[in-house]
């Protein structure tokens, strides 16, 4: 597959980029040469590849979920906090029902 000027100017246009006549002259072998690129993945096979998300390995660093009661953090002054809440719910801030 490969793009004619005509067709650049038109991708150009669809995508709000002006280019200007040299610009279009340079981009066509540029955007063939990807063309070509991308035709020559397709003829790879991946048929015993498992689908995959990165190239590299990556694991989530989890720490334990606990409370901090130090009141020097802001742990363990729940009912300070909610002293200036408008609306306090059961220990929780009371905001307005959102969806009906």
């Amino acid at each position: 597959m490969s793009v004619t000027r005509e067709e650049v100017a038109k991708i150009a246009s669809l995508a709000r980029i002006n280019m200007d006549e040299h610009a279009l002259d340079h981009m066509v072998p540029e955007l063939n040469n990807i063309l070509a690129w991308v035709e020559q993945l397709g003829e790879v096979d991946t048929s015993d590849v498992e689908p995959m998300t990165a190239v590299i390995g990556q694991e989530l660093r989890l720490r334990d979920d606990v409370v901090d009661a130090d009141p020097k953090t802001g742990g363990g002054r729940r009912d300070d906090i909610l002293a200036n809440a408008p609306v306090a719910e059961h220990g929780f801030f009371g905001v307005p029902k959102v969806i009906e």
